[in-house]
């Protein structure tokens, strides 16, 4: 098609959709959608240029061929009852009715044809929703507290400058193509509700010497190696933070990594040059920055309430449990805020037009979709929330339980994510039931969280729970078996601080009601009085769960033992059970396709660990195979390897077993009270003659506690320093 023509064919589409536009800004953003699909398809636009393109305006490839996941981007998490509605039928129109709520406050559908995306981005934006910089190289949705505005902790309100960040970034070039994504929020406190710590750039308000400013933290992430945010900023001025935020970026898009991907976030930025070279970057760029800023109040146009009967509840039990769990008393007097608890972020669009009505008749405000997949209704006047709760019930969207063990953050995982090893929706609904029926006192103490995610990258937040799990896989006897992850012990304390949750051990999926009983049945007959379970497990230790959970990770050993517990269940029809990841019709494979949002690779120390616990898995295999000599000698070079990584790390020379062997041995007190034996030396003792089955398993488990000792090792050890 000559230039001509392509002028004449996007004239066309112009007129078309400036019939129902009026921003000629986001017209412009469609049109190009539209003309670079059409020159994709024609074949006259790369691949890569085009997947730069469409991921920065929310199209972003799905697992199923064919079809795409669009992500939808709501500022703040904010959502008004028209939005909602409108999103509701766009994904009646364009995909399958389905609404997921994201852990991003954003709200993304799936199944959505390509040659769609512009037409439906179009419907979008006649309720001001947006597509733009919804995935991509970005900076990303400006997340916040849902509970800005109405926290009683709050020192000030941050919605305006959330709204006024969001505004300043949208379409600007120095946001728009990095080297790869770049994600901010807002805490609405020293709570920290926000997670700043996890973020790259975490704000969290402050007052000092009767002034309003910010504390400011940098290069926070999960993913497959979590980092926690170091302070860039004690205190900064309430009137500079878009300035500064506009400084960091600046620095992050001169100088982050473009080429290799897995390596281009800025925590690994601070890593290689140095935290005060960069906050001096960023100093210098803030410097040129400081007064190219303005804020920006959005208007709020508040609902106004109809008079009404005030409604009593039928069941006035099950309503004093949703009340407990679920609503939260505002700082401005006669209101509360609602929590919708949304299972999975799933909603459906029927769902969510009745919802939108309750939002309308209750609620003087938008709602905020929530950090934890849920939607909280606002300003709801007291006196109507026996009338909001009957809604609810009849919506079936009145469970107990939210924010606490029942509300389990769960990604979509193999779903429809390129890079899901194993399903989450399913394995949480399980969780979730088991929950109501033998813990509701957890439940309603609003004590211990879970985060589910289907692989190692964290979009379901699984580093940063009591209890994490994430996708992986285990291979035994010639089959490979879908496996969750096991986490403990990550924690939020407050103010940037927090802790991320330690890897205890591996378990196929289909035991992950057996590892939570176990781990809360220890929990609530060994706690002291008043223990939290966070405090629990760091005063017990990761070695202490793992030996508490290792007969359930054992394979072999545990179906057998099942089998005795239960006569009526063969050995082999656990095993075909557990090789059907859960709601699966079909025996396991994992497939694992190309993901355009988030990468992983290893590092040297990481890879060496790595392919110590592999070891452990081998020298399973082999006592399985009753080849008892094989499993020890597996296990023995699984210690080596475990032992060279921790030498690695510290610069020491590991080039033989033996070298190797003998320079541990100065740092093996460091780990002394956690084994038996008095030196590394007689750890590695492997036994000559006599190798039964009972010294084989024995020795494979001392492997893997080795391999637990040395991880937490190098942790502690980087701690330090």
């Amino acid at each position: 098609m000559s230039i001509a023509c392509q002028g004449f064919f996007i004239e066309i589409i112009m007129q078309s959709f400036r019939t129902e536009l009026e921003n000629p800004v986001v017209e412009k953003d469609i049109i190009e959608l539209e003309n670079k699909i059409r020159l994709f398809k024609e074949g006259k636009v790369d691949d890569d240029s085009f997947r730069s393109l469409r991921l920065a305006r929310g199209v972003y490839g799905q697992r199923q061929q064919g079809v795409q996941m669009v992500r939808i981007k709501l500022p703040l998490g904010s959502i008004t009852p028209l939005q909602l509605k409108r999103i509701a039928e766009v994904s009646d129109t364009y995909s399958n009715g389905n609404l997921h709520l994201t852990t991003r406050q954003d709200i993304q559908i799936h199944y959505v044809s390509l040659d769609d995306t512009p037409q439906l981005w179009t419907e979008l934006e006649e309720d001001e929703i947006t597509l733009r910089e919804a995935c991509g190289n970005t900076v990303r949705n400006i997340t916040a507290s849902p509970y800005a505005g109405i926290d009683k902790d709050e020192p000030f309100d941050v919605t305006l400058y959330g709204w006024s960040l969001f505004e300043f970034f949208l379409r600007n070039p120095v946001g728009g193509e990095m080297g790869r994504k770049f994600k901010i929020s807002l805490s609405a406190s020293d709570k920290d509700l926000s997670r700043g710590y996890m973020h790259d750039l975490g704000v969290i308000p402050k007052i000092k010497d009767g002034q309003k400013g910010f504390k400011l933290l940098l290069g926070g992430g999960l993913g497959a190696q979590p980092h926690q945010a170091i302070v860039l900023k004690e205190f900064l001025l309430e009137v500079d933070l878009i300035a500064y935020a506009e400084a960091v970026v600046r620095v992050f898009d001169k100088f982050g990594e473009r080429n290799k991907r897995n390596k281009a976030r800025f925590k690994f930025l601070i890593q290689s040059e140095g935290a005060d070279a960069i906050i001096s970057k960023i100093e210098d760029e803030f410097s040129i920055v400081r007064n190219d800023f303005e804020l920006i109040d959005k208007p709020v146009i508040l609902n106004e309430i109809s008079d009404q009967p005030v409604e009593g509840v039928q069941d006035f039990v099950a309503f004093e449990k949703w009340r407990k769990t679920n609503v939260i008393r505002q700082k401005q007097k006669g209101f509360v805020a609602v929590i919708v608890k949304i299972r999975n972020g799933n909603i459906s669009s029927d769902q969510s037009r009745i919802l939108a009505d309750i939002m309308n008749d209750y609620s003087s405000d938008s709602a905020r979709i929530t950090i934890e997949q849920n939607i909280l209704i606002r300003f709801v006047p007291e006196r109507y929330l026996g009338n909001l709760y009957n809604r609810l019930v009849e919506l079936g969207f009145a469970d107990f339980g939210a924010n606490a063990i029942t509300d389990i953050t769960a990604c979509p995982g193999t779903d429809t994510c390129n890079l899901g090893i194993t399903g989450t929706y399913v394995a949480a609904s399980e969780i979730e039931k088991l929950m109501y029926a033998k813990y509701e006192s957890i439940v309603l103490s609003g004590d211990i969280n879970i985060k589910m995610s289907g692989c190692m990258n964290s979009c379901g937040q699984h580093s940063v729970s009591d209890i994490g799990f994430h996708g992986s896989t285990i291979k035994k006897d010639g089959s490979t078996y879908p496996a969750l992850q096991v986490l403990l012990g990550g924690a939020n304390y407050g103010n940037g601080e927090s802790r991320f949750g330690d890897k205890v051990i591996k378990v196929p999926s289909k035991r992950v009601l057996s590892v939570i009983e176990i781990i809360l049945d220890d929990y609530l007959n060994n706690r002291l009085d008043n223990e939290k379970f966070n405090a629990y497990y760091l005063r017990r230790e990761k070695i202490y769960f793992y030996d508490l959970l290792k007969n359930v990770a054992d394979v072999l050993g545990w179906r057998e033992s099942q089998n005795e517990k239960h006569s009526e269940l063969s050995r082999e029809a656990l095993e075909e059970d557990e090789l059907l990841d859960w709601g699966a019709k079909q025996k396991f494979k994992p497939e694992i396709g190309i993901g355009e949002c988030a990468g992983v690779k290893i590092d040297l120390v990481r890879t060496l660990l790595y392919e110590a616990y592999e070891k452990v898995e081998e020298g399973q295999y082999f006592i399985e195979q009753g080849k008892f000599r094989d499993a020890v000698y597996t296990a023995y070079s699984s210690l080596i390897q475990s032992a060279k990584s921790f030498l690695v790390k510290n610069g020491q020379k590991t080039n033989s077993k033996h070298q190797i062997s003998e320079a541990f041995e100065a740092y093996y007190p460091q780990i002394q009270s956690k084994f038996l034996a008095p030196s590394f030396r007689e750890l590695l003792n492997e036994k000559e003659t006599n190798v039964d089955r009972k010294f084989a398993r024995e020795y494979v488990q001392q492997a893997e506690r080795f391999h637990l000792a040395i991880d937490e090792l190098i942790k502690n050890n980087k701690d330090e320093k």
